[in-house]
């Protein structure tokens, strides 16, 4: 699940650079939490539960089988 994961973070990347942003997996548990960091512009923006939830959460768990939800880690 881990490699799907990624392949989808890698698909999401270039719209979160392009705003000076970045995400980092840090971790996919056993019961399908994504853990991920929110990097550069993404890390100190006022939209980015916005951005984690309604963009990068629902990618994921439209493409990705067995991902639950995706947590912020600061």
């Amino acid at each position: 699940m881990r490699e799907q994961v990624q392949e989808v973070l890698d698909k999401l990347r270039p719209y979160l650079q392009r705003d000076g942003g970045d995400v980092e997996l840090v971790d996919v548990d056993e019961d399908g939490v994504v853990k991920l960091r929110l990097m550069g512009a993404c890390g100190s923006c006022p939209s980015s539960t916005i951005t984690l939830k309604a963009g990068i959460e629902r990618a994921l768990l439209e493409e990705v089988p067995g991902v639950k939800e995706v947590e912020q880690v600061l």
